[in-house]
């Protein structure tokens, strides 16, 4: 059994801390878009109890344009190539929507492909999962990060990112990916209004009763801006509430930036 597959066995639920080594995420961009610091706080993430790094080289945030490529390459093999020197051994999780990137990445070890396209934007990510026998994350958007918070609309936004992500898994699952190594995300803050986030949030185990594992990424998101009137550093209370209520209705992996004040609630929570 690989890493991942014994991990979702073995624990109640699992923290995926977030790694940007890009300019421009919401929250931490250009904080570590060093290979020095990108490592020290991959390191740190690690220490405070992070079962999953996810590492991210472009910016997914509303209304970004993405980076080439080459570009996206170049950022991920060099901080895995360093990871793997230091003998890094918590699984990784690439953040991408590119088949390159993806492989690129696997052949240096990651073991975790996140896709917030759903495998939609190039399909041949699919086929390189399938290949590497690796999971994969399918996320839910509507639109690109570029076009998504356009005035997104739904008529019922469970129903129809339940079906979406029902089509996402059926084309993975056709492309040769193992059923059992699927994870899927509902996409907070990925073409969704305020009360869509929260729809989504509130019934989430409709997603958990797919039997795949549940993601959720609701860390620090203008969600809980919107809701409470925070700036984006003043948001941690509104992610912990929501990855516990979220915990309760069965989510297994959370993708959190604040990895020890996450794992101490979740334990908490797991507890009682």
């Amino acid at each position: 059994m690989d890493s991942v597959s014994n991990l979702l066995k073995k624990e109640k639920f699992l923290i995926m801390g977030v790694l940007n080594v890009t300019e421009d995420s919401f929250y931490d961009g250009g904080r570590y878009l060093s290979i020095e610091k990108a490592i020290e706080h991959a390191f740190k993430m690690k220490e405070e109890g992070a079962n999953i790094i996810d590492i991210g080289a472009e910016s997914t945030k509303p209304f970004s344009d993405g980076v080439e490529t080459e570009v996206e390459k170049k950022r991920i093999s060099t901080i895995l190539d360093e990871l793997k020197r230091l003998n890094f051994n918590l699984p990784i999780s690439i953040d991408t929507r590119k088949s390159v990137v993806a492989e690129c990445a696997i052949n240096l070890g990651a073991e975790i492909i996140n896709d917030i396209s759903g495998g939609k934007d190039d399909p041949e990510i699919l086929k390189i999962a399938a290949k590497y026998k690796k999971h994969i994350v399918l996320m839910h958007i509507k639109g690109t990060p570029k076009n998504m918070q356009v005035n997104p609309i739904y008529e019922d936004v469970v129903k129809e990112v339940k079906s979406s992500l029902k089509e996402s898994v059926e084309q993975a699952i056709g492309s040769g990916v193992e059923k059992e190594k699927i994870i899927i995300d509902p996409g907070i803050g990925f073409g969704k209004s305020t009360q869509d986030n929260l729809k989504l949030i509130k019934n989430i185990d409709e997603f958990v009763s797919t039997e795949h594992p549940v993601l959720l990424g609701a860390s620090r998101k203008s969600l809980i801006g919107n809701i409470t009137n925070t700036k984006v550093e003043e948001r941690l209370p509104g992610t912990l509430a929501f990855n516990v209520y979220a915990f309760l209705k069965g989510v297994k992996i959370f993708r959190v930036h604040d990895v020890k004040e996450n794992l101490q609630s979740l334990k908490c929570i797991s507890s009682l």
